[in-house]
């Protein structure tokens, strides 16, 4: 059977396979960004019990101006039935208990006044613990199968409705940890399966598709958030439908170049057959059923793989450490830009839900730019000068005059726009670097080092805004120069093993010795036959 011949044509399979497969990421979007908003800050005064009426008004006639939120004005003695500006001496205590102005955030609910430090710790568990469900994601799905670990992943997402049971605080951030644990790994396994189900031609197209279930995630978040204010009545809206994907054991289906690799050539044939009726391929199923291991590998374009390959053997490959640790860090800089810029649009000028909503859209313009681009220019000249034109457009944003509104949230749009087309196009291009064999892991393991960005973006907040900008910038721009060193993989068959690619980088050098070697031979020739003329 000829090379690739099932996995050439893209049809009904791979429609159906690649929604099934980004639906969770939807909904993994909305989990993944909610505490921006339900952490977000909300107007309070501290609770004078002396002066309170039964109906508590957040800013009454009575209060002190003067008085900072976080302390309490001290009477001084000359309140006869009710308080009132001059009731108050000059002297604060330090306040322990507050009056909200709404309930619509888990500040007012779970008492956090003057505490900013708690509220942004919120974020930063989820995405620690986020980042440790990537790197276990990846190792399972490598080990049992994509299929079972993206539907442990997908229908963990439910776990995060009980947050809306949590009596406090530390309740919550359990609840908060143990989503992010379980469901934090779709991206991984997702993207994964996207780029295995996929031919040469479509694995960008992949890569795209599932950005933008992401963002489409996200922006479903914002609107939601806006026609449903209190913070309980949006996570029931956002987590309920989440245990429909226990349906997803009967009609998912396994990555055929995974069970190929792991020799499970009963499950393989009658997913070749589901393959070849739904996209209408002309190979009989008899032929189909006649296919053994090697006959499959050729017609799937799979290369033989005689050990199991894990971490050591990866990284005893010069070569899979150089493009390990650049694209760790190239990950760790579009997660950190893409989320920084996320979280801190609730601080631009204007409405924090409309702010959140715009910076969320724009990512649609930055994954379609992604896939033109890298379609006709490769993967890596593309995500070379949007590195660059991101780090240059952070560092200007925060050299604009206050005046200047307009131009301010123009480049931090423009900053968005450009790192959301880089965060789709350096996933796809990190995952094609990397072998089938140990695909997952690795990826896995790339993503945790490189979730320090997800876990310092909600802690920018507290940066002045140069500060802020310079960091951004500088990660950028570094990465764009650390992409010169990596190869290019467009149009480029996936290579299935650690000994292939190493195989492949020796054939590579001595090619290039030989090319040199030609090139001074014949400059030699040139000046011995122009001696003897």
């Amino acid at each position: 059977m000829e090379s690739g011949r099932v996995v050439e044509k893209f049809g009904s399979f791979h429609v159906l396979h690649f929604f099934l497969t980004c639906l969770p990421a939807l909904f993994n979007a909305m989990s993944n960004v909610n505490f921006v908003l339900l952490t977000s800050d909300v107007n309070y005064r501290c609770r004078v019990p002396e002066c309170e009426s039964n109906r508590q008004e957040y800013m009454p006639t009575w209060w002190p101006t003067a008085v900072d939120r976080c302390s309490r004005p001290v009477l001084n003695g000359t309140i006869k039935t009710t308080c009132t500006n001059t009731s108050f001496s000059d002297a604060l205590e330090k306040c322990d208990e507050w009056i909200y102005e709404t309930n619509n955030t888990v500040i007012a609910e779970l008492g956090l006044a003057c505490q900013p430090i708690k509220a942004n710790m919120i974020g930063t568990m989820h995405n620690i613990a986020m980042a440790t469900s990537m790197l276990l994601a990846g190792r399972i799905a490598d080990w049992i199968g994509r299929k079972p670990t993206m539907i442990f992943c997908s229908v963990s997402t439910f776990l995060g409705i009980f947050k809306t049971l949590a009596p406090s605080y530390y309740v919550y951030i359990a609840f908060e940890f143990l989503e992010a644990i379980g469901a934090g790994g779709i991206v991984t396994v997702g993207l994964v399966i996207m780029i295995e189900t996929s031919n040469k031609k479509y694995r960008l197209l992949g890569g795209v598709l599932f950005g933008y279930f992401i963002y489409t995630g996200e922006v479903i978040f914002a609107c939601l958030a806006m026609v449903i204010p209190y913070w309980k009545n949006l996570l029931y809206a956002v987590y309920a439908p989440t245990i429909l994907f226990l349906l997803y054991i009967p009609i998912s289906k396994e990555t055929l170049r995974w069970l190929i690799i792991h020799e499970k050539v009963d499950e393989a044939k009658r997913l070749i057959k589901t393959i070849v009726k739904m996209n209408k391929v002309d190979i009989d199923p008899n032929d189909i059923d006649k296919m053994d291991l090697e006959t499959m590998k050729v017609a799937c374009e799979v290369e033989t793989i005689e050990t199991k390959e894990g971490y050591t053997d990866a990284f005893k490959s010069p070569e899979l450490v150089k493009r390990f640790l650049i694209g760790t860090f190239c990950r760790f800089t579009v997660v950190f830009i893409y989320y920084g810029l996320t979280v801190n649009s609730v601080g631009l000028p204007g409405n924090r839900n409309m702010n959140f909503l715009l910076t969320s859209l724009i990512s649609y313009p930055g994954d379609f730019l992604c896939l033109i681009f890298m379609n006709r220019f490769g993967r890596k000249f593309p995500l070379i000068c949007g590195y660059a034109l991101c780090g240059v457009t952070c560092v200007l944003f925060a050299f604009v005059p206050s005046g200047l509104n307009w131009l301010k949230i123009t480049l931090y749009l423009i900053s968005k726009l450009v790192v959301a087309a880089c965060y789709t196009g350096v996933v796809t291009y990190i995952i094609e670097l990397f072998p089938t064999s140990v695909r997952g892991s690795l990826f896995g393991l790339c993503i945790l080092f490189a979730s320090l960005g997800t876990t310092l973006a909600p802690l920018t907040p507290s940066l002045s805004t140069i500060m802020m900008s310079i960091c951004f910038g500088c990660s950028a721009i570094t990465s764009s120069i650390l992409l010169f060193f990596v190869p290019e993989t467009n149009n480029r068959q996936l290579v299935d093993t650690v000994e292939q690619l190493e195989d492949m980088m020796r054939a590579n050098k001595e090619r290039s010795v030989k090319y040199r070697n030609g090139h001074e031979n014949c400059g030699f020739d040139h000046d011995e036959e122009s001696r003897a003329h």
